[in-house]
């Protein structure tokens, strides 16, 4: 893989992570709710199921969409119904009171790994980055590519998460906390969009 060939695809990888989606919202509504370090394992998830897609797009299993086309419209009622069952508990969650935790907890490091594989913005990226950026597929590349996107989520995911908890010190009335979860659960209903009208 040559480094312009990296650098094209860290370009790639900074752009689609860092770019708002359904993981990045979730994230700052995290970091809002639990704080930065009740939100690693959601974080570290991220980076895990991103990898793993990234690793199994190359692979071949990418290939199974062209092979079986049911498998789209399948992925994509996944998708949407676990986008928004997430955003049915982010709106209905229970503000925190004064100097209290907060109700609920954080998505787990497996939780937010598995949701990789139902997010569409993930699978386009995967899907994208193999193809694009990893033509020959060599175990090389695809471990280079891997590595990349396991970088960038690092960086991505942080700078996701403490905003969310930036925010979330002005968050100090049950009012103001419950009005921010709703606006991002709607958020996270209008990702939805380009899986329905896709």
């Amino acid at each position: 893989m040559t480094p312009d060939l990296i650098l094209a695809l860290t370009g790639f990888a900074i752009a689609t992570t860092f770019s708002p989606g359904p993981n990045n919202v979730m994230l700052m509504a995290s970091g809002a709710n639990f704080g930065l370090r009740r939100s690693v394992p959601h974080m570290a998830g991220i980076g895990l199921g991103v990898m793993s897609l990234v690793a199994a797009s190359g692979a071949g299993l990418a290939r199974l969409f062209d092979l079986w086309d049911w498998l789209r419209p399948v992925l994509a009622v996944a998708a949407g119904l676990y986008l928004l069952y997430l955003a049915w508990r982010i709106a209905t969650a229970a503000p925190k009171l004064k100097n209290s935790e907060p109700a609920g907890r954080p998505l787990t490091l497996w939780q937010a790994a598995a949701f990789q594989w139902v997010n569409p913005k993930a699978w386009a990226m995967a899907v994208s980055a193999t193809t694009l950026y990893l033509p020959d597929r060599g175990m090389g590349s695809l471990a280079v590519g891997v590595l990349v996107f396991g970088l960038v989520s690092v960086p991505s995911t942080l700078i996701w998460t403490s905003f969310g908890r930036a925010v979330g010190r002005w968050l100090t009335s049950p009012e103001r906390l419950r009005g921010f979860n709703r606006v991002m659960a709607g958020l996270i209903v209008l990702s939805l969009v380009p899986i329905v009208l896709g």
